[in-house]
């Protein structure tokens, strides 16, 4: 791992992660399943993740 990234696991499709510095809150993509991952917790270089639940819009159509 080089210094400035992070690791974790899509909880979903359990694809290991590499990422730029992330902070607790922000969202990422997993780019295997395309789950929406929400970062957790940051410790000592490993991600938390999360998934969201994305609620798509009625228009009506």
């Amino acid at each position: 791992m080089s210094v400035g990234t992070l690791t974790g696991l899509c909880p979903e499709c359990e694809t290991d992660l590499t990422t730029p510095p992330l902070v607790q809150g922000e969202t990422i993509a997993c780019p295997e399943c395309m789950l929406t991952l929400r970062v957790e917790d940051v410790a000592e270089g490993r991600l938390s993740l999360q998934m969201v639940e994305v609620q798509l819009r009625d228009w009506g159509q």
